[in-house]
This record gives structure tokens, C-alpha cells and sequence, in this order.
């Protein structure tokens, strides 16, 4: 009997854990992405323990957090360099079972996709929903330049301006402007060294974190009105940040012009009614574009692309399998969305009262200690697959071998 095929649209971070993640399970898989190559467009993200423990599970969990560069002291700060909370990188890796790890997007996208067989892979192919299908019934349909094809399931992973979705839910409202923009760059390390750390400011932040390569990723937020740009985006970041602590200017000064990436941020206030409809199912930002506040909109993806595999293998009933899928994701992912607002209504803060306030109570916790900083991830960061994963290098490390099936997966767990 042939294998089950599954056709990804779009191969961002998302959308290529779910393809890897289905092949391993049984799946024949193909990705069609729009761009004439993976070069994915941004700069670095921040790996929690949750998603490094769902990469676990396609093998790639070990060879990330070999990729952590975090070591010691870091923490928030105001832009005067005075240290709002500390806390530092053996704290956040023994609360939730590993370290923060900071990768450049494309060495995260090569890596998984590197799992994948060469020809499974489709670029310069723009794709779009005809049909969702029916569970139990007909196949969806996909049309490309070449014609219209069939998949048993289709991944949408389209990104925020989900095509996909739009197809599934029509009458959503979908993403809304967030009220800020970001600014991202990455450029050598200064000459002198400095604690990573997140310096927040009237409406503004600035985030200055180590790559393993010995490169500085650094990222900027700031609220502006949507669409607006300047024709300089590194004398606007000199504009704003300027004036702020070491080694604020300093990166600045490092980067050229066209280093500089700016992207309004979108979100999902209201959520879908479900991530899934007949054969069709939405991973990533095409179902839960979330601010970046809280770094999880790539962990929550890569952790959408396990679990779907985990539901839906081969042999399995597919309609019970995708309201299972809804079923772990939406609540969970919801709840992320609306945490990551919470904080971005901070950031936002501009009066100088307002800050004033923030920035005494993000004081008055850290004095009381760190952990309470920390707990803002709990819940998040702790979160652990459905499948069994080695998890090797973390406290939950497990010798049982993987299991062959998700039916006995949850018998070993029991």
C-alpha cells in the first residue's frame, strides 16, 4: 500500500518541523514554497526548552542546544544601563530542563530541512488551497503553475497573510496590527564584553543577545503606525537608540544600512474556531500569529508540527486525528498569544509615570528574587511532546527507545 501524502505550503520554520515530522511517521511529503529558495527572511530566534524538546523528536534537539551561547549574568535593563532584574543562563536551564539557545534563522531552516529528502522540497512553486477535502472522504485539492493536484492532508504554513487560512475560515477577521515595529540585525561582536540582556524604554526595547558564531544578535521594537519606514532604517535605529547604554550604539554603528530588517508586527486577537477543516490543517503563524514578546512564535510552531504528526500518522483515523490536533493546540496556543499581548501592553507603555511604575515593579521582583522573573515562562517553557523524545542533555532524559507508534508511545507513558 502506498504511503499517505501530505503536501506543506510553505516552508518557513513551521511548516518544514511538520513535513520532517510526517515523513518520519510515514508520510510521503512534499513542500512547495513561493521564494526561489529557503533563504529565510529575518535574523536570529531564540530556542526555548519546549521547542528543543520537540525537536528532540526528528533527532535535532542535541544539535541545537549544542548551538547555546548564553553563559552567566544577563537580564533587563533601562536605557541608562541601570539593571532592572538580573537573572542568568543555569537559572532558566534548571527551571525548565535546558538553556535558552539563540540561532540564526538560517542555520535553524537548513538543519531541518537537511532531514528531509532533496526532492521533497518544491521552491519558486507558488501553491493555493482549491479544496479542503473531507476526512473519510475526497482528497483536498492544490493548484500550482503545473495544474491542480490531490493530498490526503494539506499543512498550511503560510505565514501570517495566510492564504490558507483565508481559504478555511473565510469570515475570520484574521491578523491585526500589533501597534509596534521591530528592527533586526545581525553584526560581529563588539571589542568589549557585555551581559545579554533586554533594555526596555518609553514605547521602545532593544534586545542584544551572542550567537555561537561569535556574532551579536540584536533586535529592536518601538510603537510606530503601521507601514511607515524610513528611507535609512540604521539612522532611524541611531535616531532612537542612540542615546542608550553600552553597547547599544556600538551595534548600531556595526551594522550597514541594508543589515537592517524592519517588519510591522501582526497578531491574532481573536482566535480561529478551530486549525483544521476536512483534510486541511493551519500550523505556525497561519493559525496563531502572536507578538514576539514573549520569542515563542517560532517555538509554538515548531511544537504545532510535532504534535500534528504525533495525531495524524499513518493508519490512524484522519478527522480524529485533526480534532485532536485543534484540540492540544488552540487552547495552548491562545493562551501563549494572549500572554505575549500582555507584555506587549507593557512595552508599549510611554508615559514617563507609567514606565516609572514598570520598571519599580520589575525592580521589587527581581530584589525578591529571580525565579519570579522566570515564572512569566512557566507553563510555556516546560512544555514537553506527546511523543517520547530522548531529551538527552536535559534532567529528563530517558534511555527507553522511541516507540513505534503514538498507541503504544502512550502506553509506555502510562
Amino acid at each position: 500500500m502506498d504511503a499517505p501524502r501530505a503536501v506543506v505550503i510553505g516552508s518557513g520554520i513551521g511548516g518544514l518541523t511538520a513535513a520532517v515530522a510526517l515523513h518520519r511517521s510515514g508520510w510521503q511529503v512534499t513542500v512547495l514554497e513561493r521564494a526561489g529558495s529557503l533563504r529565510p527572511v529575518g535574523a536570529g530566534i531564540g530556542l526555548a526548552p519546549n521547542a528543543q524538546r520537540a525537536l528532540d523528536v526528528i533527532g535535532l534537539g542535541d544539535e541545537i542546544r549544542s548551538l547555546a551561547a548564553w553563559q552567566g549574568e544577563g537580564g533587563m535593563r533601562g536605557p541608562d544601563g541601570r539593571w532592572l532584574s538580573r537573572t542568568d543562563s543555569t537559572a532558566a536551564a534548571e527551571r525548565f530542563g535546558g538553556p535558552l539557545v539563540l540561532v540564526h534563522r538560517a542555520t535553524l531552516i537548513d538543519r531541518i530541512a537537511a532531514r528531509l529528502p532533496a526532492s521533497a522540497i518544491r521552491t519558486d512553486c507558488p501553491a493555493y488551497l482549491v479544496d479542503p477535502g473531507v476526512a473519510g472522504g475526497r482528497r483536498a485539492m492544490i493548484r500550482t503553475a503545473d495544474g491542480t493536484t490531490e493530498a490526503d492532508l494539506v499543512v498550511g504554513a503560510d505565514g501570517i497573510h495566510s492564504g490558507v487560512r483565508g481559504a478555511l475560515f473565510p469570515d475570520h477577521a484574521g491578523p491585526s496590527y500589533a501597534g509596534f515595529t521591530t528592527w533586526r540585525v545581525v553584526v560581529p561582536a563588539p571589542p568589549e564584553p557585555f551581559a545579554p540582556h533586554e533594555t526596555w524604554g518609553r514605547g521602545a526595547l532593544w534586545g542584544t543577545q551572542p550567537l555561537k558564531d561569535g556574532r551579536i544578535y540584536a533586535y529592536a521594537a518601538a510603537v510606530a503606525p503601521a507601514g511607515e519606514r524610513a528611507d535609512d532604517e540604521r539612522a532611524e535605529l541611531l535616531r532612537r537608540f542612540g542615546d542608550w547604554h553600552t553597547p547599544v550604539p556600538e551595534i548600531i554603528a556595526a551594522a550597514g544600512p541594508e543589515d537592517v530588517l524592519r517588519n510591522d508586527v501582526y497578531q491574532m486577537n481573536r482566535p480561529l474556531p478551530a486549525f483544521h477543516r476536512g483534510r486541511t490543517v493551519l500550523v505556525g503563524d497561519s493559525a496563531h500569529a502572536m507578538a514576539p514578546t514573549l520569542g515563542q512564535g517560532g517555538n509554538q510552531a515548531i511544537e504545532d508540527g510535532i504534535v500534528l504528526a504525533h495525531h495524524v500518522a499513518p493508519g490512524r483515523d484522519l478527522g480524529a486525528g485533526l480534532a485532536g490536533y485543534t484540540a492540544d493546540r488552540l487552547p495552548r496556543t491562545t493562551a501563549v498569544v494572549r500572554k505575549a499581548a500582555q507584555v506587549t501592553r507593557l512595552m508599549r507603555m510611554s508615559s514617563a509615570p507609567a514606565v516609572a511604575v514598570r520598571d519599580f515593579v520589575m525592580s521589587t521582583l527581581s530584589r525578591l528574587g529571580p525565579g519570579l522573573v522566570l515564572r512569566t515562562f512557566d507553563g510555556i517553557a516546560d512544555w514537553r511532546p506527546p511523543q517520547h523524545t530522548y531529551a538527552a542533555g536535559t534532567k529528563d532524559a530517558q534511555a527507553r527507545p522511541r516507540s513505534a507508534s503514538p498507541e503504544e508511545d502512550r502506553d509506555v507513558r502510562r
